[in-house]
């Protein structure tokens, strides 16, 4: 996917949320993803096994991971005229 693409992608799907979370052995990550402005930004909070070990944070994705992202999410974007 070009970077043309995942632009118009991106752009094409201004407010789309989605979130996902995981669970496994002693890690738990929730992530809230959204497209504003042209980009794909995403909130991660969980926590690990130990006891000060909660995290939180908002970050602007990079491209590769916003590549990731469009790809897995295809089929639940806008993807008309592309």
């Amino acid at each position: 996917m070009t970077s043309e693409a995942r632009q118009q992608l991106l752009l094409q799907n201004e407010d789309f949320e989605l979130t996902t979370g995981f669970s496994g052995g002693n890690f738990t990550e929730y992530r809230r993803y959204w497209v504003t402005g042209g980009e794909l930004r995403y909130r991660s909070s969980g926590k690990t096994s130990w006891a000060d070990s909660r995290f939180d944070g908002e970050y602007v994705a990079t491209d590769e991971q916003t590549h990731r992202f469009l790809r897995e999410h295809l089929d639940e974007l806008n993807t008309d005229g592309l």
